[in-house]
């Protein structure tokens, strides 16, 4: 299977244009499935239900088909969709009252990117195990701040705005992170070289 080559900021706008100007279905589907499944996960690991996540993205974007003319307006749209899933899911967190204050700490993340690079491909299979136990055995925080950062390619001030944390908290947790991994591939890494 192909992948896709992943979308720009420059590319979601375009998308953004046909939806709005000329109610282009196509680029709904395409803006759909780029940012479905990132979306999907976040929001699972707030609500930690699959049928709940999926849900609340699809309500998410038939309201941005049910708005397409005033989509214009949204500067950063990525942006805008993960604050969207956000509240969306933190609302029906109260409303199932589950919970009424979520902490970070509780939250279980399993992020899938949509953007795919060349470097991962070429990582040998252990190797890649070994990272993601690295990173899945990271703090709850410190996980969601890195997949984030470094799976999800959101910028320091959108995941600070996102999370509703500091910049320089963003920073510490991604050096912790970054310490883990390199200490969990520390070994294997002296072997292969």
């Amino acid at each position: 299977m192909t992948q896709r080559a992943p979308l720009t900021s420059s590319d979601v706008h375009e998308l953004q244009l046909r939806i709005a100007d000329y109610e282009d279905m196509s680029a709904y589907n395409k803006l759909f499935f780029h940012f479905y499944t990132p979306l999907k996960n976040f929001s699972n690991s707030i609500l930690r239900s699959t049928q709940l996540a999926e849900e609340v993205v699809s309500d998410i974007f038939i309201e941005i088909w049910a708005k397409r003319k005033q989509l214009l307006e949204i500067e950063d749209l990525k942006m805008y969709l993960y604050v969207s899933v956000r509240n969306t899911s933190l609302r029906r967190l109260q409303q199932a009252r589950k919970t009424s204050v979520l902490s970070l700490d509780d939250l279980q993340v399993e992020f899938a990117t949509a953007d795919i690079n060349a470097e991962n491909s070429l990582i040998s299979n252990e190797l890649n195990q070994k990272i993601e136990g690295a990173i899945e055995s990271l703090p709850p925080q410190c996980k969601i701040i890195f997949k984030l950062a470094k799976q999800d390619n959101m910028k320091y001030k959108e995941i600070a705005q996102l999370l509703n944390i500091s910049v320089k908290t963003i920073d510490n947790q991604l050096a912790t992170a970054l310490k883990k991994i390199a200490t969990v591939l520390e070994n294997p890494v002296k072997k292969i070289f």
